[in-house]
C-alpha cells in the first residue's frame, strides 16, 4: 500500500516514524540515519521540543522532517505529533539512540499485519538492567509495571519504554492528558483498559552514549508516575477504588467505636460521645464513597460504549481512505 490521502486532503503516510526531542544534538543524527536504513519508505518525524543545542538543524540535514512544539514536556510533543500526523502504522521512539533500530521492523509487521494497535519494545526482558547506570530508575520500572499489572489484571512487560509502535485507530482514538513523562504509563492502561491488542516485542537497550544527558529525574518524575498511577486507577476502575477507601474508613470507625460500645454495654454510660459521633460521619462517609463508586462505575460502562462508537466511526474512516488510495492507484 502506497501513500493515500486523509481525510483533509493531504497525503497519510504508510508508516511515519517520531522521535520527541530535547537537547539530543550528540545522538539525532545516528538515530535518524538509522531509522531511514531499516525503514526505508519511512517518513521520520523530529519534534523539537525546545532544543537549544541545534538538535533540530541536525535532524533536518539528516533528512527528518522537523517541527517544533513550544509547550515543554513529552505528553505535549506526543499530543502535537498525535494531532498533526496521519499514517497506517506509527513508530515512536526516543532520540538519545538507547534504542535499536533493527527492531523497528517486526514492531511495523505487528501492527500492519497482525492487527496490534500497541507494540510495546520492551528493554526490561533484555540488557536493560545491565546497561541503565541509574539503579533507582531500574526499581521504578519494576515498581511500575507490577504495579501496573496488578492493578489492571494485564501482563505488559514494560510500562515505562520509550519505544512503541502504534495502529491509526490507537492514535486517533487517544486523548493525550498528561503533560511529561508519565505519557507511557497513561497510554499503556489506556490500551489495556480499552481493550486494544497489545504485543511486547523484547529489544536491546543501551545506555546513553558519554555526553548526552537523561532528562528524567528520578525523584520528581518517578513521584509524578506514582500520582498518575491513583488518577487512572480512580479513572478506570471506580468501584474499585473507592470501595478500598470506604473499606478504610469503615475499619477505623469500627475500631475506634468498639471501646465505646464494649463500655456502653458494660456500664449503660456513653461518656466519650466526641468519639461515637465521629465514628457515625465515617461510616456515612464510607457508605457515600460506595456509592459514588457504583454511580461512577455505571458512568464508565457508557463510556465503554460510547468508545466503541468511536472506534467503529475511527475503522470506517480508515477504510474509505485506502479505497481512496486503491482507486487513485488504479
Amino acid at each position: 500500500m502506497g501513500l493515500f490521502r486523509n481525510r483533509k486532503g493531504d497525503f497519510m503516510d504508510q508508516i511515519a516514524v517520531l522521535i520527541p526531542c530535547y537537547n539530543e544534538a550528540k545522538t539525532i543524527e545516528k538515530v535518524v540515519k538509522d531509522f531511514h536504513r531499516v525503514l526505508p519508505g519511512a517518513v521520520l518525524y523530529v519534534y523539537d521540543n525546545n532544543s537549544s543545542d541545534g538538535t533540530g538543524a541536525i535532524a533536518e540535514r539528516a533528512g527528518a522532517i522537523v517541527r517544533r512544539e513550544r509547550m515543554q514536556g513529552k505528553g505535549n510533543v506526543i499530543r502535537r505529533m498525535f494531532r498533526e500526523i496521519d499514517a497506517i502504522c506509527y513508530v515512536l521512539v526516543d532520540g538519545d539512540d538507547t534504542y535499536p533500530a533493527e527492531s523497528a521492523s517486526e514492531m511495523v509487521d505487528l501492527v500492519i499485519h497482525e492487527q496490534a494497535d500497541m507494540v510495546i519494545g520492551d528493554r526490561l526482558s533484555s540488557t536493560y538492567f545491565t546497561e541503565n547506570k541509574r539503579p533507582f530508575h531500574n526499581f521504578g520500572n519494576s515498581l511500575v509495571r507490577g504495579t501496573i499489572n496488578r492493578l489492571f489484571g494485564s501482563n505488559i512487560l514494560d510500562i515505562m519504554t520509550g519505544y512503541r509502535a502504534f495502529s491509526y485507530r490507537f492514535v486517533k482514538t487517544y486523548p493525550v492528558l498528561t503533560k511529561g513523562f508519565e505519557i507511557e504509563t497513561d497510554m499503556s492502561v489506556h490500551a489495556i483498559y480499552r481493550n486494544m491488542l497489545l504485543r511486547n516485542v523484547v529489544v536491546t537497550y543501551r545506555d546513553r552514549p558519554a555526553g548526552s544527558e537523561s532528562k528524567l529525574n528520578t525523584g520528581r518524575d518517578g513521584i509524578k508516575v506514582l500520582f498518575t498511577i491513583a488518577r487512572l486507577y480512580k479513572n478506570y476502575k471506580p468501584f474499585s477504588f473507592f470501595t478500598i477507601l470506604a473499606l478504610i474508613l469503615m475499619a477505623l470507625s469500627i475500631a475506634f467505636v468498639s471501646p465505646v460500645l464494649r463500655e456502653f454495654i458494660a456500664t449503660g454510660l456513653v461518656p466519650r460521645f466526641p468519639t461515637l459521633i465521629t465514628c457515625l460521619f465515617g461510616m456515612l462517609a464510607a457508605l457515600l464513597l460506595f456509592i459514588c463508586g457504583l454511580i461512577l462505575s455505571s458512568m464508565q460502562e457508557k463510556d465503554k460504549r460510547d468508545f466503541e462508537y468511536q472506534l467503529v466511526e475511527t475503522e470506517e474512516r480508515f477504510v474509505r481512505a485506502c479505497r481512496e488510495d486503491d482507486r487513485a492507484n488504479k
